[in-house]
Order: structure tokens, then sequence, then C-alpha cells
């Protein structure tokens, strides 16, 4: 089995556990500006930035962070929201780290997981998140679009996460318009920056759709390589979370996109 294949059969258990329980756990927050509008025509590279405590490929990164007090770094160094993951198993994370960075931030907060069914999207609305992850490799077509247009309906903003031209096609039939191209490969967990390029090569910016980088960019040279391939914002994790200086870092990839040749 791949990675992603085994989570996904880990997290299959885990929401047959989630629906036998009541997904209003948590009230419902306030509401938070569009993460598309922020991003949309913006002049700088925008910072995703994540509170990320372990991974399969990197084991523990900081497993014993205070997800509020990180959240509010980010806020002040300027980050365009904060993505926050919720799979316990393999990244420790949790909806109760949703909820508490839900109470202290006004940004678009972003809910980070491996989403199969809308159990899971209900709980991340009510832990305060204004935008999900759904993630086209872990998905066949007719999941896809039921679990986007359950997102659209219960007032989310959904981040549709590709890794090849195949799955660009497939994030276009939805009409996303927040497309993130996953650097890391969920099968192998190899990055490469050259998949932003690849899609943007093929991307549609003319249709009033943002295209967010994920994964693998580490400086300044990396922000400005995304960035020359047209991407809005980056998504960032393992980086900040290791930064002695989180607004240093964050700002130090806020490049003006206006300054960079495509």
């Amino acid at each position: 089995m791949t990675i992603l294949e085994t989570i996904l059969a880990y997290k299959r258990l885990e929401v047959k556990q989630l629906v036998e329980q009541d997904a209003c756990t948590f009230p419902s927050r306030q509401n938070r500006p569009s993460l598309f509008n922020s991003l949309y025509g913006g002049d700088h590279l925008r910072v995703i930035a994540e509170i990320k405590r372990a991974s399969p490929s990197k084991g523990i990164i900081k497993e014993n962070v205070n997800p509020v007090e990180q959240a509010i770094a980010y806020f002040n160094a300027g980050a365009a929201c904060i993505s926050v993951l919720t799979d316990e198993r393999f990244f420790k994370g949790s909806y109760d780290d949703l909820a508490a960075v839900a109470n202290v931030v006004p940004i678009p907060l972003l809910c980070k997981d491996f989403i199969i069914h809308p159990a899971q999207i209900d709980r991340a609305r009510h832990a305060g998140a204004s935008v999900i992850l759904l993630i086209v490799a872990a998905l066949n077509d007719s999941e896809l679009k039921y679990l986007y247009t359950y997102a659209k309906n219960s007032g989310l903003e959904v981040l549709v996460e590709i890794h090849d031209a195949m799955e660009l096609q497939r994030a276009l039939a939805l009409d996303a318009k927040l497309i993130g191209v996953n650097n890391r490969d969920l099968r192998s967990f190899e990055v490469d920056l050259a998949r932003t390029e690849e899609i943007a090569a093929l991307f549609p910016f003319h249709e009033h759709r943002v295209l967010i980088s994920e994964s693998g960019v580490l400086c300044k040279r990396d922000a400005h390589r995304v960035a020359k391939a047209g991407a809005a914002a980056i998504l960032v994790g393992e980086k900040i979370m290791k930064s002695d200086d989180v607004t240093m870092t964050i700002r130090s990839l806020q490049i003006d996109v206006t300054e960079v040749v495509r």
C-alpha cells in the first residue's frame, strides 16, 4: 500500500466512529473573509501558514506547539489564512486545535485533513473552519463532486488539491476556484516544486481562479519560483513550525509579485 492508501484505510475506520458522535460538539464560529477574495489579484505572494505537529514523512515537527500562540503569531505576521491539521493518527492534530485557533483569529481558517465523508465537513464547520480541503487523489469523481457540493452548500469554501494534469481536469470539472498543487506526491511523499510549474503551464488563469502552491517552499528563492509560475499563494507548514522567528519567516516569503517576470 502507498502512504496515501494507508492513511485512507485508517481514516475510514475513524469516520465510522465520527458518524456515531454528535457532529455539533463545537459551536459554529464567526463569519470570516473569503479566502478566494483575499488571494485573487493580490500584489504579493500570500502565505497560508500551517499548524503542523508531525507528518508521516518528517515525523515529529513540533509536537508540543501551543496552537493559540502559534495562530496569533501567524496572524500578526500577515498570514492570509491559517491551516490546521486535524488528522490525529498521522499528523497529531485535532478538531480541538481547530476550535482553539478559531477563537483567536478572524482570518480564513482551513481544516486540513483527508476528508472522505460529510461528517468531517460538519465537524470542521462547527469547529470554526471557513475552508476545507478536498484531495482529488483520495476520492473518485462522484465522491469528489458530492463532498464539494456539500461543503459549498454548508457555506464553506473548498481548496481542491491536485498533483498532476489529470487531477487538474477533475478539479476544473467541479468549477473549483481555489486549486492547490501539492508538490508532494502523497503516494511516495517525494517533493518537487516543478509540479507547480507544470500545472501552471496548463492552468486557466483567465477564468477567475486561484492557484496555490503547497509543500516544498523553504526559502525566498522557492517563493519567487512558484510566484513566477503564477501561484497567488503558498501553503507552508514545516518551515514556519521550525522557525525561531515566525514573523521574519512569513514576511520573507511574501514577495512582491509585481516584480516577478513570468
